[in-house]
């Protein structure tokens, strides 16, 4: 079959709305400025596209997250680029007494904690480098059949917010959220009752050929198995890491096997001490990307022991006789605390608390549907206001004593801007820092570059119904070998007037996971790797692979990929989830002289916030480290 025939059958001719106009692909500056949907405005004229009466980034569709325009200034930096390229700073004449540097979950809060610690008064701009704030808690939205279909572009649930500090939980309350309701909204028994359970996929490209296999989980090992295009060896040693209790460490103590296990990855883990054929590593590599954003192959075993899948999709095998400790590992509460958008729901909700002209509405159940209005965000006269399309390039303090002040130079529609402020936080991304703030010393500069975040891709795709899931009696599909090594049906979630789409005929979104890790490389270079192939990847080939994985997996049952695709977002993070130790690559720090630690440190009046500065990429540290950071400004500036 030609090319073209083939990408006919997939439906790459249909047109996916808006999307993105470079096609997503990382070229020059001069090439990602011209992508840039935002330069339809004349040079002359003043630059507000937010203003604009269709702005509204949360409908557009293509490549998202870290889309193009984005990263124009700060890959400049990185690449040695003059920072005058584009002229000198004009003064915006604006004075504040907080600039914030970064609009996602942890500059929002900084900017909340600010107002509770110096009133709301407090004048407080937030800078963003992306078209809309939220970081990586992003909205997508599609509109399929008759309905809107909601998705999450990044940070997805509130996790286990029983464990949140008083600060963080504080701020969820007062924002509006009730965790407790989700109990309610939150059908946990929507897809157990229509008995939908997990699948895996197995390639032709790795094993030999396509097969779907139901029953990941839920039927023996044996029979599940004895369907899955696997030799006879690799069956057996599959089988009976997950059936026999076995220690596989005997004579050592629960210390000494933790300290084994977290010194060794879980694919050594398997062939090494469990003795499973190499072959089966192809089964379990992927286990680990959701989380880790690696393969096993770069991942402590311990790790996998401790870390249990969210989505209950599959287990790690061999350590249920390994006694590591007197409770086994599992969450105390349920992976329920999630909006339909994820938590930009939460996002949103701190913009409405600082800025209620811009959402409206008064709950967390009418924010869900609650249309954006991004034209309030920047106004005069505003106590708090959000500038998106800001790459802030530089800070600096100046003057001293009662005259010190912060700085802070952003570009914006190809202009460098200057503004000041008596206080600074940078809640951006943390390995950025340093060429933002070249007046740090060295050895914090040197901990900030450490802090290597991990690549991932977020992929939303709306669907015109999900009756092929239902006759196939799957909710979600492992898939080790594809290009998406993860895909499942929406998290059935009702909210306010936002129902869920409960009925396979009506349309649903499906999410669908990619992480571009190099296996083999130690787990940083991994990222590195990883992000420079997603940066040069178009949206073209996302797509085409969209299409094919899903005609692949769900052909047999009926779906149509030319037919059944109304909509396909790509949320593209260059800069995903925070970096965290690893016990196989980095040192065992002593308290205090971890790289993000030292890297947070406060100077003068510019403090650091962001889910980086805790090395933990969940939300609750994103607003700790807010209200850190806040805390540590000098009352006087």
């Amino acid at each position: 079959m030609t090319t073209d025939k083939r990408d006919q059958d997939l439906g790459m001719h249909r047109k996916i709305s808006r999307r993105d106009f470079l096609n997503g692909v990382a070229v020059g500056v001069g090439g990602v400025l011209a992508g840039d949907a935002l330069l339809s405005y004349a040079d002359d004229a003043p630059y507000a596209p937010e203003k604009a009466s269709d702005y509204y980034p949360p409908a557009k569709q293509g490549m998202r997250g870290n889309h193009d325009g984005s990263f124009t200034y700060a890959h400049r930096m990185r690449d040695g680029g003059s920072a005058d390229e584009d002229g000198a700073p004009k003064p915006t004449g604006e004075a504040y007494d907080l600039v914030v540097v970064g609009g996602g979950i942890s500059g929002l809060s900084a900017a909340y904690f600010y107002r509770k610690r110096f009133g709301k008064a407090a004048r407080i701009l937030v800078l963003d480098n992306h078209d809309d704030f939220g970081g990586h808690a992003k909205r997508n939205e599609f509109h399929s059949g008759n309905r809107m279909l909601l998705g999450y572009g990044g940070t997805q649930s509130i996790e286990s917010p029983g464990k949140y500090s008083p600060q963080a939980h504080a701020l969820l309350v007062d924002i509006g959220i009730e965790t407790d309701r989700f109990y309610k909204d939150y059908d946990q028994k929507l897809y157990p009752s229509m008995k939908l359970g997990t699948a895996a996929f197995f390639d032709k490209e790795t094993f030999g050929e396509d097969r779907l296999v139901p029953g990941l989980g839920s039927t023996s090992w044996s029979e599940f198995l004895a369907k899955c295009p696997l030799s006879d060896e690799v069956r057996r040693d599959i089988a009976r890491v997950y059936t026999e209790k076995v220690d596989y460490l005997p004579g050592l103590t629960v210390v000494q096997k933790r300290e084994k296990l977290s010194k060794i990855s879980y694919a050594d883990f398997l062939t090494q001490i469990c003795k499973v054929h190499p072959d089966a590593l192809k089964f379990f590599q992927s286990y680990t990307n959701d989380l880790f954003c690696t393969g096993i192959d770069a991942v402590p075993a311990l790790a996998c022991y401790e870390e249990p899948d969210d989505y209950e999709g599959y287990a790690y095998a061999g350590f249920q006789g390994m006694n590591l400790s007197a409770e086994p590992p599992g969450k105390e509460e349920p992976y329920i605390f999630h909006f339909p958008d994820g938590n930009a729901s939460m996002a949103r909700l701190l913009v409405r608390s600082m800025i209620p002209a811009a959402i409206p509405g008064h709950t967390m159940e009418d924010v869900v549907t609650a249309r954006a209005d991004y034209s309030k965000l920047d106004n005069d006269g505003q106590p708090v206001r959000i500038r998106l399309n800001s790459t802030a390039t530089g800070v600096k303090t100046t003057g001293a004593g009662s005259t010190r002040q912060v700085e802070i130079i952003y570009e914006r529609g190809k202009q460098p801007w200057k503004v000041q402020a008596k206080h600074c936080v940078l809640a951006c991304y943390n390995v950025m820092i340093p060429y933002i703030c070249p007046d740090l010393p060295d050895p914090q500069k040197e901990a900030l570059a450490y802090l290597v975040k991990a690549p991932l891709i977020y992929t939303h795709v709306a669907i015109r119904n999900w009756a092929a899931f239902q006759k196939l009696g799957i909710r979600q599909i492992e898939a080790p070998g594809s290009y998406h090594t993860y895909v499942a049906l929406d998290f059935p979630v009702s909210v306010g007037e936002y129902k869920f789409p409960n009925n396979p005929n009506e349309p649903m979104v499906l999410f669908m996971l990619r992480t571009p890790c190099k296996a083999g490389l130690p787990m940083r270079d991994q990222f590195r790797a990883g992000r420079a192939e997603l940066m040069r990847t178009p949206f073209s080939t996302f797509e085409r692979n969209i299409r094919d994985q899903l005609g692949r997996m769900l052909g047999s049952a009926g779906f149509d990929p030319a037919r059944d695709i109304d909509g396909i977002t790509v949320n593209r993070w260059a800069h995903g989830y925070a970096f965290g130790p690893n016990s196989l690559y980095d040192p065992n720090w002593a308290e205090g002289q971890q790289p993000w630690v030292l890297g947070r440190k406060p100077f003068g009046p510019i403090t650091i916030a962001n889910s980086d500065a805790a090395a933990v990429a969940y939300s609750d540290a994103a607003i700790d480290q807010a209200f850190r950071a806040v805390n540590e400004l000098p009352a006087n500036g």
